[in-house]
């Protein structure tokens, strides 16, 4: 518990209502995701030119809904950022299929190309996942800024010992991000725990993707650099 200096109790940002966080790490997040795809060729994604101006488009447009923080309430708002995400995963998914395709099939002959799409795919992989993450942690941004859910799915070190980071603390997308990355590389949770079911599958899931994303890229570049 954190006191303030009158003897009264100091509630955390994470536990009551904020403005809410600035949507552009976001945008440039989804951006960046939206660029890894269109630098993969065409054989590695379906639709590849007309996918990517789709997702743009509709990042566009929750942009000019709502360009300053995640507080603000739209009905549509939500189910479109859901909608951008899982459009941005099913691509990405679909590339990394064609991709373990190639390899099984010994399609790939160029080390440095494959690991440049390997790499493309798993970067793309790390920021989905932090996308997931920050739309489910505690119902969402907007319900996260609404301080509704008082129970956390991830438990980040801020939360368990207040005394690390100051009263306005609470996680913001660059945390999901880093967690997400973490997750990626150590194929387990490092220093922010997942304490829901679907949470923890979620992070169970990812470190399998990325598991088999490097072990059979590496695998396969090694075996062409001999």
């Amino acid at each position: 518990m954190t006191v303030s200096g009158d003897g009264s109790e100091v509630v955390p940002a994470w536990r009551r209502p904020t403005r809410g966080e600035p949507r552009w790490p976001v945008v440039v997040a989804v951006v960046v995701a939206v660029g890894l795809q269109v630098v993969l060729p065409n054989r590695f994604a379906p639709g590849h030119r007309l996918v990517p101006v789709l997702e743009l488009a509709l990042l566009i447009g929750l942009v000019a809904t709502n360009p300053g923080r995640t507080g603000r309430a739209t009905r549509w708002a939500r189910p479109a950022s859901i909608l951008l995400v899982a459009m941005i995963t099913v691509t990405n998914a679909w590339s990394a299929v064609r991709l373990v395709q190639q390899i099984a099939q010994g399609r790939q002959e160029d080390a440095l190309s494959l690991l440049s799409y390997g790499a493309a795919i798993w970067a793309t992989n790390v920021i989905l996942f932090a996308l997931w993450y920050w739309e489910f942690d505690r119902g969402g941004p907007l319900i996260r800024a609404g301080g509704r859910r008082p129970y956390p799915d991830f438990s980040f070190p801020q939360m368990q010992n207040p005394e690390l980071s100051p009263p306005d603390w609470e996680p913001r997308f660059a945390d999901y991000l880093y967690m997400s990355f973490t997750n990626a590389t150590a194929f387990s949770p490092t220093d922010v725990m997942p304490l829901v079911r679907w949470a923890k599958m979620a992070m169970l899931g990812q470190s399998v993707v990325s598991l088999i994303t490097i072990v059979l890229v590496i695998a396969r570049a090694v075996g062409l650099f001999k």
